[in-house]
């Protein structure tokens, strides 16, 4: 269940700026943020195709495993998560999600990268469906025209009308799409990305017809999955200023560029900022323990 539509957390800056925080990450402990959003309608769709089985893709720290996981099970489907890289079949319980995605009694199904970079080619989905029975096909990250649906109920009226720009993580570009479908005209939407390169454009295009938004590519900190000590850092002083705990795939990538561009002077004076709080906190036990076998500073929040 929800248990809030429209939490928000102010912060104020220099120059009249106001960030606020959505806090989408306390819709739900497990299927939190846009996580949540995505599946809410996929899990309808697939109820009314009289579908009981979803399959998915997803890497080691993948915190759409974890959703899909958690709400298949919550939902009485049985779930299949095809996961990027055979030589994790041996570390399943040195990895966190993997380790909750299998408690939830998901199938995990081991593929060497080559193969998972076909996830979407019709032949490698038949096999599949030859190896495991008829499924509903959820995409990596579950971005669809289902999620995009459900993302689109991010903003409320309110959102629309009190907000100049409105920021958001992106891994997939289905969250922003959403966004993007139901902001207001005259607001500026920002998707900081996590992953290198600019191909995420052309997938937003696939879903939306308004010019108000553009990609900022320039704090992905390494790429997917990559963090550096600046940004646990970085994530630790925010943690300690707010007592608002950043996942470090996206929201702290986010969260970061934000802060870096007020102090650049990129947004106007007066400006109020509505930042997408998108979840995935699940993933900071997972990167904790690989941070700690490093020997490197980890991220401090309350479990």
């Amino acid at each position: 269940m929800e248990k809030s539509l429209n939490q928000k957390v102010k912060i104020q800056f220099p120059n009249q700026i106001e960030l606020y925080i959505k806090r989408e990450d306390l819709l739900h402990p497990v299927i939190s943020g846009n996580k949540y959003r995505k599946l809410k309608y996929n899990l309808q769709e697939a109820k009314r195709s009289g579908c009981h089985t979803l399959l998915t893709f997803g890497g080691a720290f993948s915190n759409h495993i974890v959703a899909v996981a958690a709400a298949g099970r919550a939902n009485g489907f049985r779930t299949i998560g095809v996961i990027r890289g055979e030589e994790l079949v041996s570390q399943i319980e040195d990895n966190a999600s993997l380790r909750f995605a299998r408690k939830h009694q998901m199938l995990l199904h081991f593929v060497d990268r080559t193969t998972f970079r076909n996830k979407a080619d019709e032949t490698f989905l038949k096999k599949l469906n030859e190896l495991f029975g008829d499924f509903y096909l959820i995409p990596e990250g579950g971005t669809n025209d289902f999620a995009i649906k459900g993302c689109e109920e991010i903003l409320t009226e309110e959102d629309k009308m009190a907000f100049d720009y409105v920021c958001c993580a992106m891994g997939t570009g289905g969250t922003i799409s959403g966004i993007i479908n139901s902001s207001n005209e005259n607001q500026e939407n920002i998707g900081f990305s996590s992953l290198k390169g600019d191909f995420l454009s052309d997938v937003i295009r696939n879903f939306v017809k308004k010019e108000n938004w553009n990609i900022n590519s320039d704090y992905h900190f390494g790429g997917y999955g990559k963090v550096t000590e600046e940004l646990i850092c970085f994530m630790n002083q925010f943690y300690m200023q707010t007592k608002i705990p950043l996942d470090p795939v996206y929201t702290a990538k986010m969260m970061f560029g934000i802060c870096d561009l007020i102090l650049k002077g990129y947004f106007k004076p007066g400006s109020k900022i509505l930042a997408i709080h998108t979840g995935g906190l699940q993933g900071i036990q997972g990167m904790n323990e690989f941070l700690r076998k490093k020997n490197k500073e980890i991220i401090q929040y309350n479990e």
